[in-house]
C-alpha cells in the first residue's frame, strides 16, 4: 500500500533516488516507472523530474557539502542521506522554491517515514542555512576541485583533460550540467514550418530536419502521435543520411534498439528493407512499435541476434549498407543520463573497444563489394572512436575509410564526424564510415 509521503512530489523523487543510489537503477527508467504509476499532476511531475535529474547530476557536489555537516554518513539510514541531498539540491540550485518550504517538506517526509528522523533532518538543514557554505575553491588538488565543482569522478576529470586539454575539457564539464534540449526529427519535411510554429520550437543547427526547444514534451503532441515527428537527438539524426540510401537497398542495423536510426533509414526506402537486430525481444518490440507509428512496418524486419554472430547467420555479399551503432560507454549522454558518470570506469573504454571491433569484424563479412558500413557511438573517448577506426582498417585491408563532411567544419575530425557536448549542447556523438573496396 502506498504511504502518504510516497504520493507527494518529493516523496516520489526520493523513491526514484533510492532506486538509483542504492539499487543501481537507471535514473531515466526509474523515473519513468514512478511517474507512470503516480497520480501527480503535470506540474508536480515536472518538479519530480527536476529534482531527480538535478540531484543525480550534482551528487558529488552535494556529498562534498554534506560532508562538512555530517561526521559519518554510514551511521544514517540511506534514505535520510538521499533526502538531505534532495533538499540541499533545492536550497542551492532552485531559486523559485522558498527555503522554508524545502525544510518543511523534508521534515514532514522524514517524520512520516521514521520517528525521530525529522529532528535530525531539520537540524542539518537549519545548520546549512544559518551559516556560510564551505567554498569549493579551497580544495587544493586541482582535479579534485573540478570533480566537486562539476560533479564528475576524479578519474573522468583527469581523463577528459588529458584527451581534450584543460580549456576544452572545462567547457565540456560545464555543458554537462546544463538541461538537455528536447529534440525531434520531422518525418514530413513539407510540414516543417507548420510544426515548428505549432510546437514553439526552432530548427536544429546540425540536423536538416531537426527541431529543438529548451524544454517541452514533443511526445504529447498530435504530430508525434500521427507519425509526423520522431523523437531523436540532433546528433543521432546525422547517422542515416551518411548511408546515402537510394531506396532499394538491403540494410542491416546491427545494434538497433531502441530503433530511432532504424526507422530513419527505413524512411529512405521504397523497395528496400532494414533488418534490425538486438539481443532482446522486448527491445525489438519497441522498434516494431516505432515503425508502425511512422507507417514503416513494411520496411523493417526484426531479429533477435548478437551482432557478433551476424556472419554465422547471413552469408557473404548479403547487405548493401550496414549500420553499426555500437554498444559504448555513453559518455556523450551524461547530460541526459546523469548516472552514467558514476557507473563507468577507465577500463570500460578498452573492454568496449574489443566488443566494438568484434561486431565490425563479423558484419563486414556480409557486406557486398562497394558496400558501406557506418560506425557510430554516443561517446567521446578515443578508445571507442578513432582507435576503433584505425584498428578496423589495419585488420581489414579490403576496406577503406570514407571521408564524411558537414557544413559545421568544427565537427569534422580526421574524416569522421565528432561532436562533443559543449559545441551545440547536444549529445556527444561520433560517426565514421568504411567502404569495401575488394
Amino acid at each position: 500500500m502506498t504511504k502518504h509521503w510516497q504520493k507527494t512530489a518529493r516523496g516520489t523523487a526520493l523513491t526514484v533516488l533510492e532506486g538509483v543510489f542504492e539499487q543501481g537503477a537507471f535514473s531515466n527508467l526509474a523515473l519513468k516507472q514512478e511517474l507512470n504509476r503516480s497520480a501527480l499532476g503535470d506540474q508536480d511531475k515536472a518538479l519530480v523530474t527536476e529534482l531527480v535529474y538535478g540531484t543525480v547530476s550534482r551528487k558529488i557536489t552535494l556529498e562534498w557539502y554534506l560532508s562538512h555537516y555530517i561526521a559519518d554518513r554510514d551511521t544514517l539510514d540511506s534514505w535520510v542521506y538521499s533526502l538531505l541531498m534532495l533538499s540541499l539540491y533545492q536550497l542551492l540550485y532552485l531559486d523559485k522554491i522558498p527555503h522554508r518550504a524545502v525544510v518543511h517538506e523534508a521534515v514532514s517526509l522524514a517524520k512520516q517515514r521514521k520517528a525521530g528522523a525529522d529532528k535530525f533532518v531539520n537540524a542539518i538543514l537549519r545548520k546549512i542555512l544559518d551559516g556560510a557554505l564551505p567554498e569549493i575553491e579551497t580544495i587544493k588538488r586541482v582535479n579534485k576541485r573540478y570533480s566537486v565543482q562539476y560533479s564528475l569522478p576524479v578519474w573522468l576529470v583527469g581523463y577528459l583533460i588529458d584527451v581534450y586539454g584543460l580549456e576544452r575539457a572545462l567547457k565540456i564539464f560545464e555543458s554537462l550540467l546544463l538541461r538537455s534540449k528536447a529534440s525531434v526529427r520531422v518525418t514530413q519535411p513539407e510540414r516543417f514550418e507548420e510544426i515548428m510554429t505549432a510546437t514553439g520550437s526552432r530548427p536544429s543547427v546540425l540536423a536538416k530536419h531537426g527541431l529543438v526547444k529548451d524544454q517541452g514534451h514533443f511526445a504529447g503532441t498530435d504530430y508525434f502521435k500521427t507519425g509526423a515527428l520522431a523523437i531523436q537527438d540532433e546528433t543521432s539524426q546525422l547517422v542515416a543520411p551518411t548511408l546515402a540510401l537510394k531506396g532499394d537497398e538491403f540494410v542491416l542495423d546491427a545494434c538497433a534498439a531502441p530503433g530511432g536510426k532504424t526507422v530513419h533509414m527505413a524512411s529512405y526506402l521504397n523497395q528496400g528493407r532494414v533488418i534490425a537486430l538486438d539481443l532482446y525481444e522486448h527491445k525489438l518490440a519497441l522498434i516494431r512499435e516505432n515503425a508502425e507509428r511512422l507507417g514503416l512496418s513494411d520496411k523493417v524486419e526484426t531479429q533477435v541476434l548478437d551482432a557478433r554472430e551476424v556472419h554465422r547467420i547471413f552469408g557473404p555479399d548479403t547487405f548493401d549498407k550496414i549500420l553499426v551503432d555500437a554498444p559504448c560507454s555513453g559518455i556523450g549522454l551524461i547530460r541526459r543520463k546523469p548516472d552514467i558518470r558514476y557507473n563507468k570506469q577507465l577500463s570500460d573504454f578498452k573492454e568496449l573497444q574489443v566488443l566494438q571491433l568484434s561486431i565490425l569484424d563479423s558484419v563486414c563479412q556480409t557486406l557486398k563489394k562497394d558496400g558501406i558500413i557506418t560506425y557510430s557511438t554516443c561517446t567521446i573517448t578515443p578508445e571507442e572512436n578513432v582507435q576503433v577506426v584505425e584498428q578496423f582498417l589495419a585488420r581489414h585491408p579490403e576496406f577503406e575509410q570514407v571521408t564524411l563532411s558537414h557544413e559545421k567544419k568544427e565537427i569534422m575530425v580526421n574524416g569522421c564526424l565528432m561532436i562533443t557536448p559543449e559545441l551545440y549542447q547536444t549529445d556527444g556523438f561520433f560517426i565514421a564510415q568504411f567502404r569495401r573496396k575488394m
